[in-house]
């Protein structure tokens, strides 16, 4: 079996511009960073706005790059999943999958890996442990009182509009090469 970290070459490829757009393009899910934002950033609107997309998509608006994925779905067979914490766990997280390959702010993984890496990152912040169930979303992703009644910021909640951010941030990948690059990489990772 191969060794499954990334050279720094791989890394480059996977960071390669393609066409009109670059995508961050990461295999290794243990390599990306599981952020803590500093107390009260959440609470200010500014601030929270301020935070770069990947933050503030990983930090309390996953579920409208979710939504906003599945309005106008780049890929065909997608469908959102919700990671909901054990009773008295923090730790939400929504993401797009077709079953195998997942995307969300950190761009395309293989879904197991994106579970992994989501609950490793959590486990850690708890000593006594982390659970969680996953969940297929039944409810809409972009309405309001859906999201108000489970806890999430409805898009009218945000300072700017969170849809239109979250577009501009889907444009940045070119979706089907960088699916098709995960798929690949995780084949030649175990031959």
């Amino acid at each position: 079996m191969r060794n499954r970290t990334l050279t720094a070459a791989a890394r480059s490829r996977l960071q390669a511009t393609c066409g009109r757009c670059r995508t961050v393009k990461m295999l290794r899910e243990a390599e990306k960073a599981v952020y803590k934002l500093m107390p009260g950033i959440k609470a200010d609107p500014e601030r929270f706005w301020k935070l770069p997309d990947r933050v503030f998509f990983g930090n309390g608006a996953c579920h409208i790059l979710a939504g906003v994925f599945l309005t106008r779905p780049p890929l065909p067979g997608y469908y959102a999943e919700w990671i909901v914490p054990g009773d008295g766990f923090s730790g939400n997280h929504i993401y797009v999958t077709n079953g195998r390959i997942a995307f969300d702010y950190h761009g395309y993984s293989l879904r197991a890996n994106l579970l992994r890496h989501h609950t490793s990152g959590w486990s850690n912040r708890y000593s006594g442990g982390w659970s969680c169930a996953v969940k297929r979303v039944s409810f809409d992703l972009l309405d309001t009182h859906a999201l108000n009644s489970r806890n999430m910021r409805g898009p009218d909640r945000y300072k700017y509009d969170p849809v239109q951010r979250a577009q501009k941030f889907l444009e940045r990948f070119c979706h089907g090469e960088a699916a098709a690059k995960v798929i690949s990489l995780s084949q030649r990772a175990y031959i």
